[in-house]
This record gives structure tokens, sequence and C-alpha cells, in this order.
């Protein structure tokens, strides 16, 4: 699970440049996150970006997943590392 952004987004534009791995795009009706792209900054920052700079808190923490996964994705991302089915 990776973050997502709640349906309080305000289409701000804060956010998508604040993306290291460019999971942040403009959907239909308000911004969205890829799942498979987002590792909530973890092999960035300490903490995600979008929700740092989210004006009315829309980005809810994600806690499906473990920091070891989201850094394993992260490594498959940057080309780190292979991905394996």
């Amino acid at each position: 699970m990776s973050l997502t952004i709640t349906d309080e987004c305000i289409n701000c534009d804060v956010c998508e440049p604040e993306c290291p791995n460019g999971a942040i795009s403009q959907g239909e009706e308000i911004y969205v996150i890829d799942p498979n792209l987002c590792t909530e900054c973890v092999g960035h920052y300490d903490e995600p970006q979008c929700q740092q700079v989210c004006p009315v808190d829309c980005v809810p923490l994600g806690i499906e997943e473990t920091k070891e996964q989201l850094y394993d994705r992260y490594l498959i991302i940057s080309g780190q590392k292979e991905a394996t089915a």
C-alpha cells in the first residue's frame, strides 16, 4: 500500500514536484499517487514530502508496508536492484 490522496485535495499543485519518484500526477478530478512508484520517500527523505507540503492534509500516512518493503521498491525504481516476480 502506498500513500493516497483523499478527495479533500484542492488541486494546489504543490505535491507533484516534491515527489522524488514521480509517483504523483493529475488524475481526472484530483491528484493521484501511483502505488507502484510510491516509496513514501524512503531512500530519499525521512518523511513523505507530499505530506510535508500539503496545505489541507489530504495525504494520510500509509501503514500497510514496512520500511524494508518501501526501500526495496526504491531500489527497484532507482535501478539498483532487479524486480522479481
